[in-house]
């Protein structure tokens, strides 16, 4: 069933996907066969929203990653990802690569979406020092994004476990209290 689902995809600094398959902006690629994902799958797989497709091409290893808003363009099927725990990724027939987007343009989309989204884009993204900067501040009053920033961006391995047993005393001070 012809299909149109707005997506996005990644490519290393070559514009090639993982199986070294090469894409360009503005062009359209099609294939035939029936479609299927994984490594041995058919058809051009991307995500829905950016941040899932940084568990394919996380730039949080240094990596050059040059990421593109996508429209599939006939049939496309959907893909459980039960890592995530909902439906986000597609294989389609009939892609066009619509526009690669800036880093700007990346990092407004995540300075203006909900909490989840960025803590997920913080985890697969490396942010510049004055980036960093940024989310902290704008993001000034989430205690959950301002541990993803120290976990992921910072590499502070112990944020997380610091803020559960700052949460413990003051549980526990709070029935001593009461």
């Amino acid at each position: 069933m012809k299909k149109i689902i707005e997506g996005y995809k990644a490519f290393n600094k070559d514009m090639k996907n993982r199986y070294g398959y090469e894409f360009a902006e503005g062009k359209t690629y099609s294939v035939k066969g029936p479609l299927e994902f994984g490594t041995t799958g058919n058809g051009f797989h991307f995500c829905k929203r950016l941040e899932d497709t940084l568990r394919y091409f996380p730039t949080i290893n240094n990596e050059e990653v040059k990421f593109a808003k996508v429209t599939s363009l006939d049939e496309a099927v959907e893909f459980y990802d039960e890592y995530y725990g909902y439906y986000d990724m597609y294989a389609a027939r009939k892609i066009k690569i619509e526009k690669i987007l800036t880093r700007k343009e990346i990092i407004s989309m995540f300075l203006n979406t909900y909490e989840e989204r960025v803590i997920r884009f913080l985890a697969g993204f490396r942010l510049t020092p004055e980036e960093k900067e940024i989310f902290r501040i704008k993001y000034l009053d989430s205690m959950k994004i301002q541990l993803a920033i120290s976990y992921y961006q910072d590499g502070d391995k112990d944020a997380y476990s610091r803020q559960y047993e700052r949460g413990k005393v003051i549980q526990k001070n709070k029935k001593k209290f009461s």
